[in-house]
């Protein structure tokens, strides 16, 4: 039997098995990861490798660089997932793999590395949209969690609303128009010198500050579930340069919590208008800016005004996680999502919902 026509027998067996266990490898931006989940919702290992202090000298990630330490790390983090996990390559049911949205050739590293395991060890693989991943980190976060609920996604990548109705079917009720929340708060904490990735380090200054600062609050004459980043992050920094160029003080901490209140509450507003308006009564949050304190603070508070439920990850799962690939794909497999063949390739970009997020 070649080996198509044996991946394809184990994958159809699939179907009718009570318990799934899969093997993930995620390798969008800059964390190297792999992790082997139970039916979508139980860890039992979640490894990851982190480029941070690597492509902190240079003041964020730099595709090439990333794509070499990917290439050195993959094999490791995916034998230390199984070791940690106490199972071997021949116990798996299920091979994931991010396949997109991310860096083109921080993609192919990890593609090519799941590729080979299908291959070598005949077991069938799942291509995993990044984006779906930080939507089914909630699964393992939340064991009751289904669809349908909205869905703010929310990360230095993306900026979006969903309807999720079901485990493979999405809505997109709004999006950024320019740049996402996560891009801003890098870029903001850039201007005030701080050390990337800027958002953890906006969050710690902000809490030295007040939100004193008025910055003009994006679309906040439109009726809209859209989200714009651009103008308040150039606001941000023009508010810097201007005050360092008249030789005025500049206080960083008020600089910080006024964006982060700007911005977060944006993010929040429209999410609770997306709930109230789909008739849906849970929020999922998704995405690493989902590990800010501020925003999980301000949508509980939403949610006990409005009469909703509020979920979010634990902070391990907000960023970049293979643990989270692993849960998309066994969701997957249950909608009836096909396996991969060996002409998989990677995608800077993928489709979600009716449009592209990119």
């Amino acid at each position: 039997m070649g080996y198509y026509e044996s991946v394809k027998a184990k994958f159809d067996a699939l179907k009718e098995k009570k318990d799934i266990t899969v093997l993930a490898i995620e390798s969008s931006c800059d964390e190297t990861a792999a992790a082997v989940v139970k039916n979508g919702r139980q860890i039992l290992s979640n490894v990851i490798a982190s480029q941070i202090e690597i492509h902190r000298r240079f003041g964020g990630v730099v595709p090439e660089v990333a794509s070499r330490n990917h290439t050195a790390a993959v094999g490791k983090v995916t034998d230390d997932a199984l070791k940690q996990a106490g199972l071997r390559l021949s116990d798996i049911d299920l091979i994931a793999v991010t396949y997109g949205a991310g860096l083109l050739g921080a993609l192919l590293v990890g593609v090519s590395y799941a590729k080979g395991l299908s291959y070598a060890a005949e077991i069938p693989l799942i291509p995993v949209s990044h984006i779906k991943g930080h939507i089914a980190a909630n699964y393992i976060a939340c064991p009751q969690l289904e669809p349908p609920y909205v869905c703010l996604l929310a990360s230095g990548g993306h900026t979006a609303l969903l309807k999720v109705e079901d485990y493979d079917s999405f809505t997109l009720l709004g999006s950024t128009q320019d740049d996402a929340a996560g891009e801003a708060f890098d870029k903001v904490a850039r201007t005030l010198g701080l050390k990337y990735p800027g958002g953890p380090e906006i969050e710690k200054l902000a809490l030295q500050g007040r939100p004193v600062i008025k910055f003009t609050r994006p679309l906040a004459k439109e009726d809209t579930l859209d989200f714009s980043y651009s103008g308040l992050k150039t606001a941000v920094i023009n508010y810097v340069h201007n005050r360092a160029a008249k030789g005025e003080e500049i206080n960083a901490a008020d600089v910080a919590a006024s964006f982060q209140k700007t911005a977060v509450d944006v993010l929040v507003d429209n999410a609770a208008a997306a709930v109230r308006r789909t008739k849906t009564d849970t929020l999922v949050i998704a995405g690493g800016v989902s590990a800010n304190t501020y925003l999980r603070e301000q949508a509980d508070r939403a949610a006990a005004k409005y009469g909703f439920r509020a979920v979010y990850p634990p902070l391990g799962l907000c960023t970049d996680n293979a643990a989270m690939i692993a849960s998309a794909a066994y969701f997957l497999l249950r909608s009836g999502e096909s396996f991969a063949g060996l002409d998989l390739d990677a995608k800077a970009t993928v489709p979600l919902g009716q449009a592209d997020i990119t």
